[in-house]
């Protein structure tokens, strides 16, 4: 449950459908105001169009041959029985792989079909189609591999001295950061040693995909892509076509917290369709969807805080080591998030951090929300704690006394010049109610950790509160160019707007409907379907769809805009600037002027495109310094827990959250988002691993994958969004979605620590760290 406090969302009122011919005036929209998502009816009505229940004549089915080991050399692929098999049509090696024989959106590492080793538990071998898909996954069961066994590398730290993995070596990036003095120490040292887990996305809907040949040659691919212009561009190169003969077309997103796809999966589609000339379709089992995909960076971070008597810091000194998996794929940037932002939102004078990422016979490590971020919060929260044991201070006092502000600067040299309310967002959660206490009561047994079949006594539960700061970058880094384009057209009084930004929950299609209707006050928008006959527009990542998307989708609405007051002030012998558009209707300054929306754009269709890019960044430097960031958005959680001490049960009671989001364009999605990334960071604290046992993957499926339900979801209070708008932002908008995730794992295990007395260095938490042997009476 969420709530808004302090007025920071007061137009989240319900918007309700007003009956039609009763001349009531139509229900507010624009910016700032909550309108209801885009997609809502044909969600609620099951009418919208997953890439699962797409369907064409001729359809085949597509299976993908796995490998089970982590590691190993391949002797020999026989698809001899696969190919003989009735209904088989085709069977895919990577000797059938006409183009680039590998590929990745950051680094083309990876083989489209592993053609002499396997590198890790998972990886495609051979892709068969066939008319059923019971048929498929049979033929490709009958591919006979065999396979040299090797001994895998799954311990991060062994890479650095194992034998090459793969041809570029172990070492993915190596990323020192030096700022300030070395041998400057301070009067209080604390040291610790942190672990973090392979989180996975998840998405409620597995990956699934249509291919359909075309007849000049080429292919279409329907899929859930959250970055099709990438995804087409690789196809194409993987299948030796030139990138306009290969189609892109996203159809419904069914839940992404990254890089959702497995691109082997769209390529798999793409050369079987290619070959065979016929549709062919994949829908993947909840296990190859577990397989295929990109995860968290499992992380081992080694932290040392120096700091005065008065607790204010005085060095960081970190090792960061990601585990990338087998392939490169996001590690570098996930790296070079961990690195800059290893200190936290805090004043740090002097940091010397190293950081590693290393490829391993793991699971492959991607893009997942909030990367690097998130696992460096949970290390220097660890450490703050820490530190204010030692010095016998308040834990959110000794985080009061270091916050970050504008104006001060990064350990990467770069100086905030976005809005930094860290100190307010922090005092905002310190000041917040917080929940009462459990009664001891029958009834209320189920609110204990565990729940009423596995609670122990009532006595044995203790209470804990902890505080984090957390902080992100928006959009790309590193001299990333972050563009988007978008058209914006008006026929009568409807609007459409064009634009490749993929739609992934965000709420992309309904802040483009907001800001056309507020830029040119029509009520009726249409967001067009994306597909990659459009131009780009980048990634669904990092909030880049808010700032570069929204940003051209209001140009291009303020060009139509001017296209279309042009011949009314022209005629009225005044400039464009003294008109406005506001409740449908357009107004001179002086009143002489007053005339509908409706009525000026009457037999009229105007148009326009415009681009939105960013200020330009830079990549790091050998020494980690660099203006690295195009900006930043920070939040402060507040966690409130029971523990049941003899069992090590966690039970999380109360989240309060207090974000930085520049505006909110949307309060109601603003809140959802805040409270989905919530949601994400408690799984993450205490429940979601993806376990592997020297590289094979354990309980590849939702059993064994513990995601948090609607009873481990506490109440989440957004107890203040801080409205200071990012001037070089459009709208003054910040991302909203990735810094709850980031932090809240970090406010749940200080919690802990403050209920137990432990450390809890690892994350998710395991019982036997939430116990006390020997407890206080």
């Amino acid at each position: 449950m969420t709530g808004i406090a302090d007025g920071a969302a007061a137009s989240a009122a319900p918007v309700t459908a007003l009956p039609q011919g009763t001349g009531a005036p139509p229900p507010p929209h624009g910016l700032g105001v909550s309108v209801p998502p885009a997609d809502a009816p044909a969600k609620a009505s099951g009418t919208f169009p997953y890439a699962a229940d797409l369907w064409a004549e001729g359809l085949l089915w597509a299976a993908v041959l796995r490998s089970p080991h982590p590691h190993a050399r391949i002797a020999s692929v026989d698809t001899s029985q696969a190919e003989q098999m009735p209904g088989v049509r085709a069977v895919l090696t990577h000797a059938d792989v006409p183009g680039d024989a590998a590929h990745g959106r950051h680094v083309a590492d990876r083989p489209v079909f592993a053609q002499d080793l396997v590198r890790y538990h998972g990886e495609p071998i051979a892709a068969v189609a066939a008319d059923h898909p019971d048929t498929a996954r049979l033929a490709a069961a009958a591919i006979a591999v065999a396979y040299e066994v090797l001994e895998p590398v799954t311990d991060p730290e062994e890479a650095f001295a194992a034998e090459p993995l793969h041809p570029d070596g172990n070492l993915v990036r190596h990323i020192p950061l030096h700022y300030g003095d070395p041998e400057v120490t301070g009067e209080v040292t604390v040291e610790g040693l942190y672990r973090i887990g392979r989180q996975d996305p998840a998405p409620i809907g597995a990956e699934a995909g249509l291919a359909v040949p075309r007849p000049d040659g080429g292919v279409e691919i329907y899929t859930a892509s959250t970055d099709p212009h990438a995804d087409r561009d690789l196809a194409a190169a993987c299948f030796g076509l030139e990138p306009d003969r290969v189609k892109v077309v996203v159809t419904g997103v069914p839940g992404a917290m990254g890089e959702r796809e497995d691109p082997g999966m769209q390529l798999a589609l793409g050369l079987l369709a290619l070959r065979t000339g016929r549709p062919v379709k994949l829908v993947a089992t909840r296990e190859e969807s577990f397989l295929g995909h990109a995860h968290r960076h499992p992380t081992l971070l080694r932290y040392r805080h120096h700091a005065d008597a008065e607790g204010r810091l005085v060095k960081v000194e970190a090792q960061i080591l990601l585990d990338a998996g087998a392939y490169a794929d996001a590690s570098a940037d996930a790296l070079a998030a961990a690195v800059s932002f290893a200190c936290g939102p805090y004043v740090v004078p002097h940091a010397f951090v190293e950081g590693w990422a290393v490829r391993t016979n793991n699971p492959p490590s991607g893009h997942v929300r909030g990367e690097g971020a998130m696992q460096v919060c949970a290390a220097y929260e660890g450490q703050m704690d820490k530190l204010a044991a030692r010095l016998g201070l308040d834990p959110a006092e000794l985080r009061m006394r270091n916050v970050l502000a504008t104006g001060d600067l990064l350990p990467t040299g770069q100086t905030v010049t976005c809005p930094a309310p860290v100190a307010e967002l922090l005092q905002a959660v310190r000041e917040a109610p917080l929940p009462p206490l459990p009664k001891d009561d029958p009834e209320d047994e189920w609110l204990l950790p565990g729940g009423p079949e596995g609670a122990g006594e009532p006595g044995a539960v203790r209470r804990g509160v902890g505080y984090a700061l957390g902080m992100v970058h928006m959009l790309g880094a590193e001299g990333a160019d972050e563009v988007s384009t978008a058209t914006v057209k008006v026929e009568g009084t409807v609007a459409t707007v064009i634009c490749a930004a993929v739609e992934t929950g965000q709420g992309f299609t309904t802040l483009a409907r907001q800001i056309v209707q507020d830029v040119l006050g029509v009520e009726e928008v249409h967001v067009a379907p994306v597909d990659t006959d459009q131009p780009p527009a980048g990634p669904a990542a990092r909030g880049r769809h808010t700032w570069v998307s929204g940003g051209a989708v209001e140009r291009a609405a303020k060009m139509v805009r001017t296209q279309l007051l042009q011949p009314l002030a022209q005629k009225f012998g005044m400039s464009v600037e003294l008109l406005s558009i506001a409740d449908g209707k357009i107004t001179s300054y002086d009143g002489v002027l007053s005339t509908t929306v409706e009525e000026a754009l009457e037999g009229k269709e105007l148009w326009a495109t415009a681009q939105c890019r960013p200020h330009p960044t830079e990549p790091l430097d050998d020494t980690g310094q660099g203006d690295a960031f195009v900006g930043l958005a920070f939040c402060a959680v507040r966690a409130v827990v029971d523990v049941d001490i003899e069992l090590g049960a966690v039970r999380v009671v109360d989240m309060a959250v207090a974000q930085d989001v520049g505006r909110a364009l949307n309060p109601r999605q603003v809140a959802a988002r805040i409270e989905a990334g919530v949601t994400q960071g408690v799984g993450a604290a205490l429940t979601e691993n993806l376990r592997t046992s020297r590289g094979v993957v354990r309980h590849p499926d939702l059993t064994g994958y513990a995601l948090p339900t609607a009873v481990d979801v506490p109440e989440i209070r957004i107890v203040r969004l801080v409205e200071e708008r990012d001037v070089v932002a459009p709208f003054g908008a910040k991302a909203v979605s990735a810094v709850p995730v980031v932090t809240s794992p970090a406010a749940v295990a200080a919690a802990v620590r403050a209920a137990t007395g432990r450390p809890v260095n690892r994350l998710p938490i395991r019982p036997q760290a939430a116990v006390v042997t020997n407890p206080a009476p």
